[in-house]
């Protein structure tokens, strides 16, 4: 069964954010994942992922100035002395959480420009290697046209080129469900071709970003493909609920139910 985890950005906005992580936990989240963290100290999330017994799936690596609209810029040259300091603040919160992989956005950018290849190419290189040191591993995810206008990786088929030319044991496919329906669709296909080199997966619905199975995609098919492939990572909910977030959840009732049954029981 996959391992569901809440998105904390997305989801449980009801509540401040520290409070979110005991909201997950009292409705069977027995993981989250999160956009940034950097607004607390670390020590702060760690207390609260301790005190729920939550596992971290993930969270990403600063972008630069969110609110002035970057999203990410590891493809921007001249930012490449910034990336690396936003490193190491990341790896701060990586050790105070147990968080094992961490997401680079890549900034915007046009896909066809070299300069903006070089700089993507080198900043996910340099990057993977420096999380290798602290045994972490590196996602990168292809994002839609449609949600980030201009943004600088918008294709599976680019990241899966990258991933396979540098060849760096800790570098995966961040394997967003809604993501590749929207750029390319045939998910079923990609998850099974590209399960080897994926290291993370989220889902929401198509078209609208909400809660799995209430639009287009089969999504419980999806996810018993999942187990199918023997895919052991976490699944990032990161949907934004179409009402109240408790009121969205029958979907993941079921789930939950399953994980806190006793092992062994029918």
């Amino acid at each position: 069964m996959p391992r569901f985890a809440a998105n904390l950005s997305l989801m449980f906005n009801e509540w401040p954010f520290l409070e979110r992580f005991d909201a997950a936990a009292a409705t069977g989240f027995t993981a989250v994942e999160f956009l940034f963290p950097y607004d607390h100290p670390p020590e702060a999330i760690s207390e609260r992922l301790k005190r729920n017994h939550l596992a971290l799936a993930l969270f990403n690596l600063p972008p630069g100035d969110w609110n002035a609209g970057e999203r990410g810029i590891a493809a921007l040259p001249a930012r490449f002395a910034e990336l690396q300091a936003g490193v190491e603040t990341a790896l701060a919160y990586a050790t105070a959480t147990g968080v094992k992989r961490l997401h680079l956005m890549s900034g915007h950018g046009a896909a066809d420009n070299a300069e903006a290849r070089a700089a993507y190419r080198r900043a996910v290189a340099w990057t993977a290697e420096r999380l290798s040191r602290a045994d972490l591993d590196l996602v990168i995810e292809p994002i839609n046209g449609r949600d980030m206008p201009g943004y600088f990786l918008n294709d599976f088929a680019a990241a899966e080129a990258l991933i396979r030319e540098l060849a760096l044991p800790n570098l995966k496919l961040q394997f967003d469900i809604y993501h590749r329906q929207i750029i390319h669709g045939d998910v079923t296909v990609a998850l099974r071709n590209l399960m080897p080199m994926i290291g993370h997966i989220q889902t929401a619905s198509v078209p609208s970003r909400h809660e799995p199975m209430s639009e287009e995609l089969a999504d419980g098919f999806l996810f018993a493909e999942l187990d199918r492939l023997g895919y052991a990572g976490f699944v990032g909910c990161e949907y934004r609920p179409a009402g109240k977030t408790l009121d969205g959840l029958g979907w993941f009732a079921p789930y939950a139910a399953r994980a806190a049954r006793p092992s062994g029981a029918a």
